[in-house]
């Protein structure tokens, strides 16, 4: 992954800044009334899984959303828990 910045934000990847214009244009269309990015999900043991972005629909439904390249062996416990613990689904591009 290549981190790149856009609007002054860090991104992680390249992949991650491409979804975040994505965002941007969904907001502009009316299909998303906001989006939150680094959403922390508080975990077990003083431990937290942070999504990359948190999307509120023009429909009402509310998306958790993480971008991946590489889903480790950490990632995938942590998504497990979250999704044990609260009534959501991490939805994965």
């Amino acid at each position: 992954a290549v981190a790149t910045v856009n609007d002054g934000i860090r991104f992680d990847s390249k992949k991650e800044a491409n979804f975040y214009n994505d965002l941007k244009v969904r907001e502009k269309a009316g299909e998303a009334i906001f989006f939150l990015r680094q959403v922390p999900l508080h975990l077990p043991g003083k431990t937290k899984m942070v999504v990359d972005f948190q999307v509120f629909n023009a429909n009402g439904s509310v998306e958790f959303i993480d971008v991946k390249g590489m889903k480790t062996d950490m990632y995938k416990l942590k998504k497990r828990q979250v999704e044990n613990i609260y009534p959501i689904k991490i939805k994965e591009v």
